[in-house]
């Protein structure tokens, strides 16, 4: 006898006893990312400057020297096309009436055969990655892990069995134009660059203005 769950598509193989047939899985929580198409803020003037930008060794891969490149004149579509995004996401993501606000900003180059490690981004909320150029084929896709520290047990979804609650990693392959906005506390890395073609992007760290926590709670910030 089988029992089919019709909501993921999971078969067990063993009979189910009459009082377990009916139940749910639910979500209690849920990491976004956030991902919208910037392409009408990205002109040549904009690609000529990021591409010509003084790049030095980073561990793996080239960073601009220059780590705060949204100040730049020549970037100031990408900026407000940014703070736009992040505006929203603080609204409709985070619920929130604080400012997200770029802290740093650079640009990467990953060469034929070179990666990112994982890593997350310290002192800052939310992170994001930009894509202005064209994207090598294949695609070097981001992946984003689901545990950010040491795990003692290594229990994994066998083959075939992966879902919204068991899944380890995602991967979000990206195109050009496209902007991702995620938590800086998220663990990621990208995958090695396979193309004979660079792999360009912009990434950025952001952190929050205004008023937090409560006066009467003696919890109150503001920044």
């Amino acid at each position: 006898m089988l029992g089919i769950n019709t909501n993921f598509g999971l078969v067990w193989s063993k009979v189910i006893p009459m009082s377990q047939k009916k139940h749910e899985i639910l979500p209690l929580f849920i990491e976004p990312y956030f991902k919208t198409n910037i392409g009408h803020a990205i002109g040549k003037k904009q690609i000529d400057f990021l591409k010509s930008l003084k790049m030095i060794q980073n561990q793996t891969n080239l960073i601009s020297e220059n780590l705060s490149i949204f100040e730049e004149p020549e970037l100031k579509s990408l900026k407000k096309a940014v703070q736009d995004a992040l505006d929203i996401y603080a609204e409709e993501v985070m619920g929130i009436s604080n400012k997200l606000y770029v802290t740093q900003s650079w640009s990467l180059i990953n060469h034929t055969n070179v990666g990112m490690h994982g890593h997350t981004h310290s002192n800052s909320i939310i992170s994001g990655s930009l894509y202005f150029h064209d994207m090598p084929t294949p695609t070097a896709g981001m992946i984003f892990e689901r545990h950010k520290t040491y795990q003692r047990l290594e229990l994994y979804p066998e083959q075939g069995k992966a879902n919204l609650y068991n899944t380890t990693k995602n991967i979000v392959v990206p195109q050009k134009n496209d902007l991702l906005l995620f938590g800086s506390d998220l663990l990621h890395l990208v995958q090695p660059n396979v193309s004979m073609q660079p792999r360009h992007s912009v990434a950025f760290n952001t952190f929050v203005k205004g008023d937090l926590g409560s006066h009467r709670d003696v919890s109150a910030l503001s920044l």
